[in-house]
């Protein structure tokens, strides 16, 4: 494609609305096969479906992820709680003496937060067993081909329904990226993640709330001694989030990066 011709995409794919319309056109340039393919693959874009589901993958904390047709496609601002995730976990390894983290991935996704937390720790000698749970199909089969070469065991299941019982109580770390959206909030979301990813990964109920109460209300059962449970929310819910997760005998506190306007609460069984 001639200089001209990729000035032009570009133009298409900015006056669509894509913010960063240089990097996209690059990314679509590198997927098509040919001037045909590219042709779908921009008329996909410029209507709203998620450049994530076109490419078949997404970059996560450095590691391309698969992400499919269907699936929650990770925000880059959900790193934040990787890197919370696995300063507790480094410190739970040096003074308690683990040989294994047991992490829980709830509402996974494509687990890309099971896979980078996973990653991360085996770079600093810290083996993890990572059990991954979705309620969504396509979730699952996503998620088991992405965690498949780092053995994490990947379930279906309505949040801790599909757990093993036997690692109750011995949870260290909780990864919840639960939905938190308001209800109500659903149709002013963009396109690409209001008609492209499943609702069950949106939408937290009234006040956005709902999946984390039902996961506080039992996790002081699954959460080892001293075990975090760290969920991403607004910074407009953080205060009603540590309300709750107090109201379920956990200590808990707010974490911020203003810089990716991340914000995470992390509870603590005692």
């Amino acid at each position: 494609m001639s200089s001209a011709d990729t000035g032009t995409l570009v133009a298409r794919l900015r006056a669509a609305g894509c913010v960063f319309a240089e990097d996209e056109a690059e990314l679509l340039l590198a997927a098509a096969t040919d001037g045909e393919h590219l042709e779908s693959l921009v008329a996909q874009r410029i209507a709203g479906y998620p450049l994530e589901h076109l490419l078949g993958w997404t970059e996560f904390r450095g590691l391309r992820v698969a992400v499919t047709p269907g699936v929650f496609v990770p925000r880059q601002r959900t790193g934040f709680l990787v890197e919370q995730a696995i300063a507790l976990a480094t410190d739970a390894a040096d003074y308690v003496d683990l040989a294994e983290i047991t992490a829980l991935d709830l509402c996974c996704g494509c687990g890309a937060l099971g896979l980078a937390f996973t990653n991360e720790l085996a770079a600093a000698g810290i083996r993890v067993r990572l059990i991954a749970a979705d309620i969504e199909p396509a979730a699952v089969a996503c998620a088991r081909r992405n965690l498949a070469a780092i053995g994490g065991q990947v379930l279906q299941g309505d949040l801790f329904e599909a757990v093993p019982v036997e690692v109750a109580g011995r949870v260290n770390i909780l990864l919840a990226n639960t939905p938190y959206v308001p209800s109500e909030e659903i149709a002013r979301m963009p396109p690409e993640a209001r008609d492209h990813e499943p609702r069950s990964a949106l939408d937290g109920g009234p006040d956005g709330l709902d999946v984390l109460r039902r996961i506080a209300a039992v996790a002081g059962e699954w959460l080892a001694p001293g075990g975090h449970l760290l969920v991403e929310e607004s910074e407009e819910q953080a205060e009603a989030a540590v309300e709750i997760m107090r109201g379920y005998g956990l200590t808990a506190r707010i974490a911020d990066d203003d810089e990716r306007g991340a914000t995470v609460v992390i509870g603590t069984r005692a």
